[in-house]
């Protein structure tokens, strides 16, 4: 599959640039499902922090003893105080998808070897030998995919929310570069992201074909063994009783 280069798998076996594009695009859907389930959980913490009523007569009156007599900002901090907290829920929020993202492709691809996308398409990623990747090259790839996709992005949001407005506009700049220098390459040129390259693997098409050869080699083992099996029964001069555990798996 690899050259001695190093270089990318021939163009027979690079999967078509839509099959990529609509695998990277069913994995995004559940990123963005998750987005979706971490941005109601994050709601309704925030509206149970201003609607939690003895909490926040606590947190004001603490101001006011605090405040050394000034009223006017007490009640700035106050205020403040409770911007703060829904920043900072909003702010995790954004880091529990970014965990989430990175922990389904790295058990993804170092337990199976594909996504979910990737596998509804017949796609699969291996390593420059043709293996699989391993948990420390899928990680790799996984941490790149990450932050490609919502790593950056996430964190031009989460400027922006603290008012670092001019920070969070390079950010998001940066954000949308870096999503495109790792998918461009994907679909044009070698057919390599900056993730395959980061782990040291391509995307490949022969996720089905690999499992048929699997299922394959299995079927020939137990023929084979049924078949050695009754030949030496036979020239013990026994019967031939049916092959051991062949009909049990």
């Amino acid at each position: 599959m690899w050259g001695q280069s190093g270089e990318a798998p021939t163009a027979a076996r690079r999967p078509a640039a839509w099959r990529r594009g609509l695998a990277w695009l069913v994995d995004f859907s559940l990123v963005l499902a998750a987005a979706v389930g971490l941005g109601i959980f994050t709601f309704n913490r925030i509206s149970a922090m201003v609607t939690d009523v003895p909490g926040l007569v606590e947190k004001g009156a603490w101001q006011v003893i605090t405040s050394g007599g000034d009223l006017e900002g007490a009640g700035e901090d106050f205020g403040r105080a409770v911007w703060n907290d829904a920043i900072g829920a909003v702010q995790q929020g954004f880091a529990l998808l970014v965990l989430a993202t990175f922990l389904y492709q790295w058990l993804a691809l170092a337990f199976t070897g594909t996504t979910l996308g990737k596998a509804s398409l017949g796609l699969r990623v291996v390593a420059r030998d043709g293996g699989r990747l391993g948990r420390g090259r899928a990680a790799r790839r996984a941490a790149v995919t990450t932050i490609a996709d919502v790593g950056v992005f996430s964190l031009a949001c989460c400027l922006l929310l603290s008012g670092g407005f001019a920070l969070s506009a390079v950010v998001w700049l940066a954000a949308i570069a870096l999503f495109w220098a790792n998918a461009l390459p994907s679909l044009v040129g070698p057919g390599r992201s900056l993730a395959d390259r980061a782990a040291g693997g391509a995307v490949t098409g022969g996720l089905l074909r690999a499992a048929a050869t699997a299922t394959a080699a299995g079927t020939r083992a137990v023929i084979t063994t049924g078949r050695d099996y009754a030949a030496d029964r036979f020239r013990r001069g026994g019967e031939v009783p049916a092959a051991p555990d062949a009909d049990r798996g």
